[in-house]
């Protein structure tokens, strides 16, 4: 037997030596998260007498890891959605229950139906002044869970950018290893651990990874943003607030934002907000900050509204008439509108103002630019002095194109002497007044039916009006609506307007039901009912109904996209896991062929031990 046979098998025997090592790695770490199969190369030897070990590499896919990538993105961001929907969706209880929106108005309707029908009954007045009660705080509950969702969004937020953060500097670190480990010829375990850590941060942010010559990776947003850099990486921040409120808002105006904001110093030095600038767009960050200032934003507009509608349904009295006629303004409060009709069909919406100072929102009155103008102060409408200048007010927000004339509390307008060109004529006005002075007058001297049945607990008057004097009256009134204190103390005040009023007339029972179930409303668009840019116009009863189907609908579709999603996710893992895993039988298989090929090598060496000791015994 020749040397080059024993060398030949010696080589043989380290090489399979080495690969059976690799293939008991793989079996090993079957089951360990981010473990990409090995394999290691054999080498022949120049001088023909064998074969080395060449050098241990991985079978990486990388189309099937960037889908993967993806998808773990979009499962983050759905699966986030689906849980904030279903749990919104809850807040309204179970549709039909004693306890629920619907149940609780439910209640209220039949009883304001029972006193409609038998006012004189006492008892019936105590259980519509309970069930009005019971309507308000179930509405306050469910705003205040609204919140309470809001701020754990902000919560979660913060965990995830101090997680997200950790991540890319972890990258960064892994980058600086591996390349002084020669680039992409480094330890598959360091390998391995940035593609986990790369992998992790999908489930933060959409990403996407660039390898470099040297054996680095950057990491950038979908969108453009650097993470990553060779051996530097972003550092998030984020100014979390602990509790948010109905009016924290987001806001890209410097100090004006109610809500924390995600930004990011990139490895360049430049400072970027991550949610102004639509940097995020999947993954769990892209999720939260939606359902913060999207989704439950939009949920609180609902119930703000709800309870609005359910306020104003007692309060308000709408007058309208031909401009040439006039409407008569007594009574008009800060927040109430006053509507022109124009001749080329749009419209002018006025809003009346205690300190002339009203500011608006995007959504606060759709359709239309609101102007806000001055009341008449301490001179009461009606009399000379305040005519005089609720007049001049109203014509100052309208200048030049229209003249108001207020005579005995009667507005008329026309067209100024100096109008723009095109200005169109006035041929409608339209008023929304609240009645009642305050909370307290349920039993107005003049007789009207209208009554404060519910009050803003948060104002010094408890008069809902919508005003928009030092922000908007509309938000978070959901969680300060309640059943008037006078009418708690004195329940004949559901039937008696005056001393006058007999305690058997209907007249405002029937007015409290009507502006329930009968009198239409408009709901701004910004509510998400009944569509995206146009206003929507039901009773309040049914709005409530809306709410409840909307909420449902928008649990049902989130959970239907997040199944989808979680499939998707499934499928990716499984392809990558087909082509970059181990597959336990095909290393079983590879482990046997590697022995039997050891035992041939150790048997050469054994037959040519076996003939140097025959040899040597000569």
């Amino acid at each position: 037997m020749s040397l080059n046979a024993i060398n030949t098998a010696t080589a043989g025997l380290q090489a399979m030596q080495a690969q059976i090592g690799v293939v008991s790695q793989n079996i090993a770490n079957v089951n360990t998260v981010g473990y990409v199969k090995r394999v290691q190369s054999s080498v022949a030897q120049n001088d023909g007498t064998g074969i080395n070990s060449g050098d241990v590499s991985r079978i990486l896919n990388a189309t099937s890891q960037k889908q993967l990538r993806l998808e773990s993105s979009g499962a983050a961001y759905t699966s986030i959605a689906a849980n904030v929907g279903t749990q919104l969706d809850a807040l309204y209880g179970v549709p039909g229950s004693s306890t629920s929106l619907d149940g609780v108005l439910n209640g209220y309707t039949q009883s304001l139906q029972a006193l409609a029908n038998d006012p004189t009954v006492s008892s019936v007045r105590a259980t519509v002044a309970s069930n009005a009660a019971t309507l308000a705080s179930r509405i306050g509950t469910i705003a205040n869970g609204i919140q309470t969702l809001r701020t754990g969004m902000e919560s979660q937020i913060a965990s995830d950018v101090k997680s997200a953060g950790s991540l890319l500097r972890s990258i960064a670190q892994l980058n600086v290893k591996i390349v002084a480990a020669n680039g992409i010829g480094a330890s598959p375990d360091l390998l391995d651990q940035r593609d986990q850590a790369i992998n992790q941060l999908a489930q933060y942010m959409d990403v996407q990874a660039t390898q470099v010559g040297d054996g680095s990776i950057t990491v950038m947003t979908q969108s453009g943003v650097t993470l990553v850099d060779h051996g530097v990486s972003a550092s998030l921040g984020f100014d979390s607030r602990a509790v948010l409120s109905p009016e924290a808002l987001y806001s890209t105006e410097a100090g004006k934002s109610g809500v924390g904001t995600i930004t990011a110093t990139t490895p360049g030095g430049a400072r970027i907000d991550l949610i102004a600038t639509g940097a995020l767009r999947s993954g769990s960050l892209a999720a939260a900050v939606t359902a913060r200032d999207d989704t439950l934003v939009q949920a609180q507009r609902q119930i703000d509204e709800l309870a609005a509608g359910l306020a104003q349904s007692t309060t308000d009295r709408t007058v309208s008439a031909a401009a040439s006629t006039g409407i008569d303004l007594n009574g008009l409060k800060a927040g109430n509108r006053i509507t022109l009709g124009l001749a080329n069909g749009s419209q002018i919406v006025l809003v009346a103002s205690d300190t002339g100072t009203a500011t608006f929102r995007t959504g606060d009155i759709d359709g239309s630019a609101p102007i806000a103008f001055r009341m008449p102060g301490a001179q009461p409408i009606g009399t000379i002095n305040g005519d005089a200048t609720l007049a001049a007010n109203i014509t100052a927000a309208l200048q030049p194109n229209y003249v108001a004339s207020v005579t005995a509390g009667k507005l008329t307008i026309a067209l100024g002497t100096t109008p723009v060109a095109g200005t169109a004529s006035v041929t409608t006005l339209g008023a929304t007044l609240t009645i009642p002075s305050a909370a307290s007058e349920t039993k107005a001297p003049s007789n009207n039916p209208e009554i404060a049945l519910f009050v803003d607990s948060g104002r010094a008057n408890g008069l809902y009006t919508g005003s928009f004097d030092g922000g908007s009256q509309l938000t978070g009134f959901a969680q300060r609506i309640a059943l008037n204190p006078a009418i708690k103390a004195d329940t004949s005040a559901l039937v008696l307007s005056s001393a006058t009023t007999q305690s058997g007339d209907a007249t405002r029972p029937q007015r409290i039901l009507d502006g329930l179930i009968t009198r239409p409303y408009t709901f701004s668009a910004a509510s998400g009912i009944g569509g995206v840019r146009a206003p929507f116009t039901t009773n309040v009863a049914d709005f409530a109904l809306r709410i409840i189907d909307a909420q449902g609908a928008n649990a049902a579709s989130s959970q239907s996209l997040d199944e989808g999603q979680q499939i998707a996710l499934a499928t990716a893992q499984s392809r990558f896991s087909s082509e970059s895993g181990v597959k336990i039988d095909e290393e079983m298989a590879n482990l046997i062929q590697l022995q039997t090929a050891y035992g041939a090598n150790a048997r050469v060496l054994t037959a040519a031990r076996d003939m140097l000791d025959t040899l040597l015994r000569i």
